[in-house]
């Protein structure tokens, strides 16, 4: 496996989301699969998985995989329309830890574009286009930051450190979908989400559940 150099979350290492997604198709588990990230996923670096482990080329633990019967609660769909009017108010718009994220970072004309808003209950949403191409990393990607940014604040950077996916369904190519993210509960540095990805006919597509670990800043 290799994390591709255009796939990324911070600089110099793969989305989280995204790598997790990659992860767990390689292990090829039925059902809900939960990914925890040992380390930042390394970009254009072969990786080795052998039973759940995923390996770097120096034996390093870059992350675990392995099924898990933890189904997450849905976030509530919203209307395509409130999505727009709430990708307008992201605030990562302003002020972005990872402005060139592959999801979310709005120096990326590449990328996936999804600017999760937040709505008057605390809750992130966001339009997304499916791209031309769709593989279950795109979903996990999709999935990863909507949630991460109901927590996130300026000053307060966060990074991936566990997700669990149920994916339903795949979007088609161009598909105009929504994502939601809400924050359960923090714990310290640790915040505890979930998102959802929901279809053009409202269709819930996948859901997750994720934990969210704050950076030390200086």
């Amino acid at each position: 496996m290799i994390i591709p150099s255009r796939f990324n979350g911070p600089p110099g290492s793969g989305n989280g989301g995204w790598s997790a997604g990659l992860f767990a198709a390689a292990a090829g588990h039925d059902g809900p699969v939960e990914v925890t990230l040992r380390r930042p996923p390394p970009l254009q670096t072969p990786l080795t998985l052998s039973g759940d482990e995923v390996r770097d080329p120096e034996g390093r633990l870059v992350a675990q995989v392995r099924p898990t019967g933890a189904v997450p609660d849905p976030v509530p769909p919203v209307e395509l329309g409130v999505a727009r009017v709430a990708a307008a108010t992201y605030a990562g718009l302003v002020d972005h830890p990872f402005p060139g994220c592959y999801v979310c970072g709005p120096q990326r004309a590449d990328g996936l574009r999804i600017f999760p808003g937040r709505l008057p209950d605390g809750r992130t949403a966001a339009p997304f286009t499916a791209p031309a191409e769709v593989t279950a990393a795109t979903v996990w990607a999709a999935l990863d930051c909507p949630g991460g940014w109901a927590v996130i604040v300026p000053g307060r950077p966060y990074v991936l450190g566990r997700i669990t996916v149920v994916s339903h369904a795949l979007p088609a190519p161009g598909d105009e979908c929504v994502v939601t993210g809400v924050m359960d509960e923090t714990h310290g540095r640790r915040a505890l989400v979930r998102s959802s990805l929901y279809g053009p006919d409202g269709r819930l597509l996948a859901r997750s559940r994720a934990a969210w670990i704050a950076l030390e800043t200086a």
